[in-house]
């Protein structure tokens, strides 16, 4: 049986995209409170883009495959070497794409860029308790709750508490060994 055609693509970011997806974000504002304060002017997009750009992160927009439309946004950030082989894996959706599986598919292609592509062993997803859609997402790639974490990350100002999942390369459902 050959698996269904893909549906999202995820492209490199680039400078050039900052007007799309600042668009995108701004049009999503609803969709992302309370969970995600992804920028929404150029000043937040250069502060966002500069940071992805260093060895320690690689950032993807994921966009279908038909339309170009963006889904999303996926980084892996914190990515570190030696014994560890570890990243973050973070991400957010737009509110067109919501509830169609998009942004499955587009995470997955990343933990599958991030084991096979970059030889990481270990991906880690800190997400808000209250998050469902996300933490069903993470569910669906095979991520499990490792553990919860008070005021973890600050989001729109505030300390956050978060659970902690991880997926590890050799777990994976989707072929990484």
């Amino acid at each position: 049986m050959n698996p269904a055609p893909a549906r999202v693509r995820l492209d490199a970011v680039s400078a050039a995209d900052g007007g799309e997806l600042i668009r995108c974000n701004l049009a999503s504002r609803d969709h992302h409170h309370p969970w995600a304060t992804p920028f929404t002017d150029r000043r937040g997009f250069e502060a966002w883009f500069a940071r992805v750009c260093d060895t320690t992160q690689v950032a993807r927009i994921g966009r279908e495959v038909v339309t170009g439309d963006v889904v999303g946004v996926i980084t892996l950030s914190g990515i570190l070497r030696g014994g560890f082989q570890n990243a973050y894996v973070g991400y957010y959706g737009m509110a067109g794409s919501s509830g169609r599986g998009l942004m499955t598919e587009a995470v997955g292609t990343m933990c599958r860029l991030a084991f096979d592509g970059l030889g990481l062993h270990r991906l880690e997803a800190n997400i808000q308790p209250g998050n469902v859609a996300s933490i069903r997402l993470a569910r669906r790639l095979g991520f499990r709750l490792e553990g919860y974490s008070p005021r973890y990350l600050q989001i729109g100002g505030i300390w956050q508490d978060h659970e902690r999942y991880a997926l590890l390369a050799d777990e994976a459902a989707f072929g990484a060994t």
